[in-house]
C-alpha cells in the first residue's frame, strides 16, 4: 500500500490523476471496510476453516495472531490509503466533464497504444467510434422490431423502458436464477457435437458466487479448469437480489460465460497438444471476449434459446458492447463528459441506471479494454462470411470453429491467417 501511495503521488506531481467519480467509489469502499469490525474482514474466514487436527489452544492462537496482524498492519495501511485519496488525490481529480485519458499528459498517444493492446488491431478511435454507431443503429432497429412482436411496444424507446422497468421480466427467486443457468448449460452441451469437431475433456459446472461476495460482484463470471484435470471449469452465477435480475438476459449470459463461450474456448486451448504452456493459457482479451460475444448469436443458430423473450438477451448484450465502442472512444478521444456517456447508454441499452454508471466508471479507469469484445466479434463474423463465400457448399461450420479455436487465443491478424489457411486446405481437399 505504501508503494501504491507513492505511485499515486508520482502521478500527481506530473498531472496524471484519476477522475472524480471512480475516486469517490473507491472512498466509499474504503470507508465501508474501515467501519467493519476485524472479525468481519474477509481474511478472518481462514480462521473459521475446520481443522480436525488442531488443538483448541492452537486454533485460538492462530485466530488471535491473524486478527492482530489485520488490526496492527493491514487496517492502518488501508486507512493511510483512504486518507491519501481524500486529502491529496480527490482535490486534484479530473472533473466529470473531463473523464477521459485524453485530458492526462500524453493521454492521446497512450490511448492509441491501448487500442492496439486491447484489440490487437491498428485502428483509430474515430474508426472504432463509427463502427459502434453503425452497429447501434442496426441493434436499435432489432430492438424495435422484436419489441413490437413480443411486448407490443411501439418503438425502441418504449421497448427499452419495458425491459428496464417491468418487474414481471425479473426473476422471483434465487432457485429460478440457478435453474435457468443449469438448464441453459445442459442444452448447450448437448448441442455442441453438431457445431464443433474439437471438444474439451474438462467439464463445466454451475456454482453460486459465495454469499459474502455476491452484493458487490458482477452478474456472473467463469473460472478455468485446472491444468491437471482435477478441477472443472466453473460458471459462477450471482444469486443475490434475484428480483433485480432480468430473465431475458439469463440464457445469453450462460452461453457467453460457459458453453459455447468461455469454457469451450478456454478448455480447448488448455488441452491443445504441441503448443507451449503460455500459449495454451494466455492470450489477448479481444480473442476471449470476442469469442464469448460471438457465441451469444451463434447460440440462436444452434437453437438454444427457449423463447423470443430470451432473444432480447442477445440484443441487450450486443447493444451493451456496441455502446462501449461509442462511449469509450467518446470519453478518451473525442472529449465526451461522463454525463454524455451515461445518457448514450441509457438511450440505447436496457441496462439499469446503476449498472450504466458502474460501466461508465469502469471505462474511465480502464481505457480501451471495453473495445475488445465487439471488435473481435465482428472480426470472427467477417472471417466466417469470407470463408463461406470462398468455399460455398464446401463450407463446414464445425471446421471453421475448429480453425478459430485450434491454436489458442491469438491476435486477430494471426486469426485471419489461420482461417485463410483452413480455407486453402479445404479448397484443395477432395473430401
Amino acid at each position: 500500500m505504501d508503494q501504491h501511495i507513492a505511485n499515486l503521488g508520482a502521478g500527481l506531481a506530473v498531472g496524471e490523476v484519476a477522475a472524480v467519480d471512480p475516486i469517490n467509489r473507491l472512498l466509499d469502499i474504503a470507508r465501508g471496510l474501515e467501519a467493519q469490525p476485524i472479525a468481519d474482514w474477509a481474511p478472518m474466514a481462514v480462521a473459521r476453516t475446520e481443522h480436525a487436527d488442531w488443538a483448541p489452544p492452537d486454533r485460538e492462537a492462530f485466530t488471535a495472531d491473524l486478527a492482530g496482524a489485520l488490526e496492527t498492519v493491514v487496517r492502518p495501511a488501508f486507512v493511510a490509503y483512504r486518507q491519501f485519496l481524500e486529502t491529496e488525490v480527490l482535490p486534484a481529480a479530473r472533473p466529470q466533464d473531463r473523464p477521459g485519458i485524453m485530458h492526462v499528459p500524453g493521454g492521446d498517444e497512450a490511448y492509441r497504444r491501448l487500442i492496439r493492446v486491447h484489440t490487437t488491431l491498428d485502428m483509430t478511435a474515430d474508426e472504432i467510434h463509427a463502427i459502434g454507431r453503425r452497429e447501434m443503429e442496426r441493434i436499435d432497429r432489432e430492438f424495435a422490431d422484436l419489441g413490437r412482436r413480443v411486448l407490443g411496444t411501439a418503438d425502441r424507446a418504449s421497448t427499452l423502458s419495458r425491459l428496464r422497468d417491468d418487474p414481471a421480466l425479473r426473476f422471483s427467486t434465487s432457485d429460478e436464477v440457478r435453474r435457468s443457468a443449469e438448464q441453459s448449460l445442459a442444452r448447450a452441451q448437448a448441442a455442441i457435437p453438431a457445431w464443433f469437431g474439437r471438444q474439451p475433456r474438462a467439464l463445466c459446472e454451475v456454482r453460486p458466487i459465495p454469499a459474502h461476495a455476491q452484493e458487490h460482484q458482477t452478474l456472473a463470471y467463469y473460472t478455468w479448469p485446472s491444468l491437471d484435470g482435477g478441477r472443472p471449469g466453473c460458471f459462477w452465477i450471482n444469486l443475490h437480489a434475484p428480483e433485480t435480475r432480468p430473465r431475458y438476459d439469463a440464457e445469453a449470459l450462460a452461453f457467453h460465460e460457459a458453453v459455447p463461450g468461455h469454457h469451450l474456448q478456454i478448455a480447448i486451448a488448455q488441452e491443445l497438444e504441441g503448443l507451449p504452456v503460455f500459449q495454451r493459457n494466455l492470450g489477448p482479451t479481444a480473442f476471449a471476449e470476442g469469442w464469448g460475444l460471438y457465441t451469444e448469436r451463434l447460440s440462436d443458430e444452434m437453437g438454444l434459446y427457449t423463447s423470443d423473450l430470451d432473444r432480447f438477451g442477445i440484443l441487450s448484450f450486443d447493444a451493451w458492447r456496441a455502446g462501449r465502442l461509442v462511449v469509450d472512444t467518446g470519453m478518451h478521444a473525442l472529449g465526451w463528459s461522463r454525463a454524455e456517456a451515461i445518457a448514450y447508454l441509457r438511450d440505447h441499452t436496457a441496462l439499469g441506471d446503476n449498472n450504466i454508471a458502474n460501466e461508465v466508471d469502469r471505462y474511465i479507469v480502464w481505457p480501451g479494454q471495453a473495445l475488445a469484445y465487439k471488435i473481435d466479434q465482428l472480426e470472427i463474423l467477417r472471417l466466417r462470411a469470407e470463408a463461406k463465400s470462398a468455399l460455398g457448399e464446401r463450407f463446414d461450420i464445425r471446421g471453421f470453429h475448429d480453425a478459430v479455436l485450434g491454436s489458442g487465443a491469438v491476435p486477430l491478424g494471426t486469426l485471419g491467417e489461420l482461417v485463410r489457411g483452413w480455407v486453402g486446405e479445404r479448397r484443395t481437399s477432395r473430401r
